[in-house]
């Protein structure tokens, strides 16, 4: 794990086999939400959408949901929070069980509730009335009285080991959630976290019981303590951290929580930057673009959409050694991999189809399946995958809280309002033509400047010229063109001479 805190940004790598599969990043002015818990007023009640608005005072009102409200608590374990990013919320409540949203809360209401969803641009923030309280090895429900395990543990006797421990713990109200990290460990762990996490819940009741809505009650840790708290372990090789403050501060809280796994926390005092030593910069940097070049000379593009990202798999270049049917499987298997590391390493969200070159063998389709599924493992979100379709499609359901990485570092584009394609070198020709024949007979000078971009400029005199000619005819004045790289390629300005 790489940690790069400067007094702007914190970014944080986490890398397997020497290659970033996760990046972190947190802009000092604008921290995420996630884990920040309100006293929130609500503001309206939406019965036909069972949701409410609430306001927390932030930009726009957040979004509750009825099942974040009334939730099932059979199913808790799901609520394991195994990275900084994943605040699963509880899952809704069978239908007929739960009440309706007006007969839980009305206008004016002051409500205790915890973001779990950072907003989006046309989004507010989403919220749950079950504060959950994150620890290193518990995660506290103190509105729910439920004791679980993470789903992720999965040998039977542990999981029951561990429910055993849950109810010898002095816990006076709410649940508990063991969480992965909490495998294998004992009585004394799991009682100095519950300490913790009970003064925690207890200081924000006080504040809550003190002030008025709209409040921020508690503000989760800053990134670089989140992280280490919910990600790092003992198979670890090193975490490094460039900024000695923030080493001071990792090291001082690793001290209080997990003190084996001090040593190996590692300041970097090199002149280059952490991120530019391990080449992370250029991983970024690919990271961003559509198309990813595998080592076999195959390629992916990855596509994000409103409703979904899409996912292609091409042999590229590579040709392979035997059969078709053979290349075709190295590529979907080598591609896997990679799908599976971009889909972390951009935090990929929502409904994720993957297009797979057809194999026409059945075993080698289970092969790659068995390879996807295998590699999804390592993935801590919450995901759900179908088996291969009959046109060699795979779809992905994964979960997220927060912006990918996309939103996180980029922008639409101010020329071509984020659709990626721009009007061609023909057809702003004839845009400008039709503009320009609306000046017949109103233009009493002998000559038009006409400033263009330097594309425009070239097609006007070369394979467009006949336009040029046109315009002239019909308008009776000769037109001068200037170029002026400047100017957006569909912007042009005419001035009288």
């Amino acid at each position: 794990m790489l940690i790069e805190s400067d007094p702007h940004q914190t970014r944080i790598g986490v890398l397997e086999d020497d290659r970033l599969t996760e990046i972190f990043v947190e802009r000092h002015r604008h921290r995420g939400l996630v884990g920040n818990v309100y006293k929130g007023r609500v503001t309206r009640v939406l019965p036909g959408m069972q949701a409410a608005f609430v306001d927390v005072g932030l930009e726009r009102d957040a979004f509750l949901y009825v099942s974040d409200v009334a939730a099932d608590v059979e199913a808790m374990e799901d609520l394991e929070i195994d990275d900084a990013r994943n605040h699963d919320e509880l899952p809704a409540a069978h239908p007929g069980t739960s009440p309706s949203i007006d007969e839980l809360l009305k206008p004016g209401q002051e409500i205790i509730v915890q973001v779990v969803k950072d907003p989006l641009p046309s989004k507010g923030a989403r919220i749950s009335t079950h504060v959950t309280l994150p620890g290193r090895y518990l995660v506290l429900l103190p509105t729910v009285k439920h004791f679980g395990v993470s789903r992720r543990i999965e040998d039977e006797a542990e999981r029951e080991r561990l429910v055993g421990i849950l109810h010898q713990l002095p816990v006076t109200a709410g649940g508990l959630i063991v969480r992965t990290v909490g495998e294998g460990k004992g009585r004394e762990e799991f009682e100095s976290d519950l300490v913790y996490l009970s003064r925690l819940w207890e200081k924000i009741r006080h504040r809550a019981s003190r002030v008025s809505a709209p409040t921020l009650l508690h503000q989760d840790l800053d990134l670089a303590l989140r992280v280490v708290r919910d990600l790092l372990r003992s198979d670890f090789a090193v975490l490094w951290v460039d900024g000695e403050e923030t080493y001071e501060r990792i090291v001082e809280f690793l001290d209080q929580v997990q003190p084996g796994l001090v040593s190996k926390v590692k300041l970097f005092r090199q002149r280059a930057s952490l991120f530019e030593q391990f080449g992370i910069e250029e991983q970024i940097e690919a990271a961003l673009k559509s198309k990813v070049w595998l080592k076999s000379g195959g390629y992916i593009v990855i596509n994000p959409t409103e409703a979904l990202v899409a996912i292609d798999v091409n042999t590229g270049r590579f040709v392979g050694q035997s059969n078709l049917e053979d290349t075709v499987l190295q590529t979907n298997l080598e591609a896997v991999s990679e799908i599976v590391r971009q889909i972390r390493l951009r935090d990929l969200g929502g409904i994720i189809v993957i297009d797979l070159i057809d194999m026409i063998e059945a075993v080698h389709r289970e092969e790659v399946f068995a390879s996807l599924e295998s590699e999804i493992k390592k993935d801590r979100a919450k995901t759900k995958l179908l088996n291969i379709s009959e046109f060699g499609l795979v779809e992905i359901t994964r979960k997220r809280s927060r912006s990918n990485l996309e939103r996180l570092l980029t922008q639409p584009c101010p020329y071509c309002s984020g659709r990626g394609r721009i009007k061609s070198v023909a057809t702003i020709c004839l845009n400008l033509r039709k503009e320009l024949l609306h000046l017949r007979g109103r233009t009493g000078n002998s000559e038009l400047l006409l400033r263009v971009h330097p594309e425009i400029s070239r097609a006007l005199q070369q394979e467009e010229r006949a336009i040029l000619d046109e315009l002239e005819r019909t308008l009776g004045v000769h037109i001068l063109i200037q170029s002026d790289p400047e100017l957006h390629h569909e912007r042009f300005d005419v001035v009288e001479v």
